[in-house]
């Protein structure tokens, strides 16, 4: 017999009133009761990931998100409207259209976020998961109607060990955001089919639309609804499944541009690239492995691989096709008793299915970040199986024996997952501890060995970071990232012979790649083969022509043969395609002056010191100009401003002097 054979009343009916609606003194108690208690779980949210506001870890593609990224750099409404331009191919990120998230990076960055001070990120990312923890809690009191099991659910959620990885990893703000406007969409959608209209609709789809411009893992939103209009809505028929064709039409246009702009920008393996046993294999072994994650958040890493063997002498994928076998006959044996198991399940498998690999976007087979939303159905299965332990009362006071046991034995979960969140948060506390930590759990990664050297590298341990980026070879050969990474250490080190012989070994297999032909060019203008480096540096830009590094080596470089009105036009482009960086600038100042072209030397030097106005050469250099100018005073107060930057500026005191 299905003892879910009615819907769950929300609020539950009062017996005393035949109209089937809430007095109103029982409506703001149990209002109250869900803003006290969501109030609580938020502070205790806030607590637990707290540290997370002090990492200074920055992982994988942070460099692309942030550090690297010009548009999130120089925050400006041009850059705005460029993120939410480039929808089939953006120029900055390498995979899909997400401009929401790239715009809330960029406010951060404008706000007094720097890689020094990563805090305005952290902040951001951590209140959407104090927030998202709250709309959880609304969201299940909306489907059963009783506010102690929402934020019981809702605490276990906010508190877990899964939700670090999205906290704390600053490129998932995508993750944090779409699951914002996904939570604001369900919530919005209970209400609608409440109170039935066309703003509720509309409201529902424009939270829906947001969530796909912030990450198109919210894709299966309709198909989560429908399943929700199953149970335990209890709605669905013809009507409420027409309703969900506009939103389907908007979901299959958000994946047809997330498959176009990701294979435009990044790549994409389509599933008849590889062998058919592959997607069912790969299926079976995430069902499983997120569950047991879910249930034994132990040994959790930002770095889960797929395994060299995808088949069944992997011991994850063994174990995940005989826990399916298992676990999918018990789901459809529960419905005899209830739709919450199955449904719950369902909701998790369709909302996570655009991260199960069977579309290959990642080099991952899976990450604690993909069970962010997809979660919410877990939560609404026991949010059913708490209400069940709780009863039917949600508002008498004081509560019953058979209560306070149900929530001590959650407050007891919920503080062995807090102690775990807390232990791993430990770990994030900068990129070194990250990555030594998840070599612990994998000694054999090629990819960790060369995170944690670039962590060595950007501290100034290069010969550790050497060590990293060799064994990382050792263990991938044809690691090209690894093998950049060691040329770029070596160049520091100033081994520049050695470098350029990994740089080649790159372009060897990759003679197209831009990038090291303007690594090489710049290597050879170090070792003084200016002629060569000419060559190279002429071919980077004849592959990319929007490389602000290559235009100003090769200024220099053409500088150096005496070919100075080209070299200016380089050093010009430079300087047009990255202001803020003052080598090119300098250079030009330079060049400029050589060529006798004094003023437009003297306003060079005006403008490089407008954005860095504490270049003590600049200010000597233009002091020089200055006085070739006659211009006596203002030379003067340039050879002093050098002096009051750097006291120990020898030409700039002797000019002084020699007054």
């Amino acid at each position: 017999m299905d003892t879910d054979s009615a819907p769950i009343p929300v609020p539950p009916l009062d017996a005393r009133n035949g109209s089937g609606h809430q007095p109103r003194h029982r409506t703001v108690r149990d209002s109250a009761i869900l803003a006290v208690l969501a109030s609580v779980v938020a502070v205790v949210v806030l607590a637990t990931h707290w540290p997370a506001l002090g990492s200074r870890a920055l992982f994988f593609d942070d460099a692309m998100y942030l550090t690297q990224n010009k548009l999130v750099r120089n925050p400006s409404w041009s850059g705005a409207g460029r993120f939410l331009r480039e929808v089939t191919e953006p120029s900055t990120v390498r995979g899909y259209y997400q401009p929401l998230s790239m715009i809330s990076l960029m406010l951060d960055r404008a706000l007094g976020g720097r890689v020094d001070d990563l805090r305005p990120f952290r902040r951001t990312s951590l209140g959407f998961h104090v927030m998202n923890s709250v709309l959880v809690i609304v969201f299940l009191y909306l489907l059963f109607g009783n506010a102690w099991v929402a934020a019981m659910a809702g605490l276990l959620f906010g508190v877990h060990p899964l939700t670090v990885e999205s906290v704390a990893w600053l490129s998932e703000r995508k993750t944090m955001l779409a699951a914002f406007f996904a939570l604001l969409c369900l919530v919005l959608y209970v209400r609608y089919t409440r109170r039935p209209g066309w703003g509720g609709y509309g409201a529902c789809a424009g939270m829906y639309v947001l969530a796909l411009m912030s990450k198109p893992i919210s894709t299966p939103l309709p198909a989560v609804l429908l399943l929700l209009d199953y149970w335990p809505i209890r709605r669905l028929n013809r009507r409420t499944v027409l309703e969900k064709v506009p939103l389907f039409v908007i979901g299959g246009l958000f994946a047809i541009i997330t498959v176009v702009s990701q294979a435009r920008a990044a790549s994409v393996q389509m599933p008849s690239q590889y062998a058919a046993v592959r997607i069912p294999l790969t299926l079976c072994r995430n069902i499983i492995f997120y569950l047991y994650k879910v249930i034994w958040p132990a040994d959790l890493s930002v770095y889960y691989p797929f395994p060299k063997s995808l088949t069944l002498s992997d011991p994850m994928v063994f174990a995940g096709v005989v826990g399916t076998c298992v676990l999918v006959p018990v789901l459809l044996i529960s419905v005899r008793w209830t739709r919450a198991l199955l449904v719950g399940w369902l909701i998790f498998f369709v909302a996570i299915f655009p991260s199960m690999g069977v579309v290959g976007f990642s080099q991952f087979i899976a990450g604690a970040r993909y069970v962010y939303l997809p979660s919410i159905g877990l939560l609404i299965a026991l949010a059913w199986f708490l209400a069940r332990l709780w009863g039917a009362s949600s508002g008498r006071w004081p509560i019953t024996g058979r209560q306070l046991g149900t929530l001590a034995g959650v407050l007891i979960l919920a503080g062995s997952e807090a102690a775990a969140t807390r232990a791993y948060l430990w770990h994030w506390q900068d990129k070194e501890s990250l990555f030594r930590f998840m070599l612990t759990l994998d000694p054999n990664q090629p990819a960790l060995h060369n995170g944690l050297g670039g962590a060595l590298a950007d501290q100034g341990e290069f010969d550790q970071a050497v060590w990293h980026f060799e064994t990382a070879l050792r263990l991938n050969p044809r690691g090209g990232v690894p093998r950049k990474n060691l040329a770029a250490v070596l160049v520091r080190q100033g081994r520049m012979v050695e470098a350029l012989k990994q740089y080649e070994r790159i372009l060897q297999r990759r003679p197209d790649f831009s990038d090291m032909h303007c690594k090489v060019g710049a290597v050879l203008l170090n070792l003084g083969q200016v002629d060569r480096a000419v060559d190279h540096l002429a071919e980077a830009l004849r592959l990319d022509p929007n490389v602000a590094e290559a235009h100003a080596n090769l200024g220099v470089a053409l500088g150096r043969l005496g070919k100075l009105d080209r070299a200016i036009e380089h050093l010009r482009r430079a300087v047009q395609l990255e202001p803020g960086l003052s080598v090119p600038r300098r250079n030009l100042c330079k060049v400029l002056a050589q060529t006798g072209a004094v003023d437009e030397a003297v306003d060079a030097y005006r403008r490089l010191l407008q954005i860095h106005p504490r270049d003590a050469e600049a200010h000597y250099r233009l002091g020089v100009l200055l006085d070739r100018q006659a211009k006596t005073e203002e030379a003067r107060a340039a050879y002093r401003e050098a002096l009051r930057i750097d006291p120990g500026h020898a030409q700039a005191r002797r000019a002084l002097e020699g007054r």
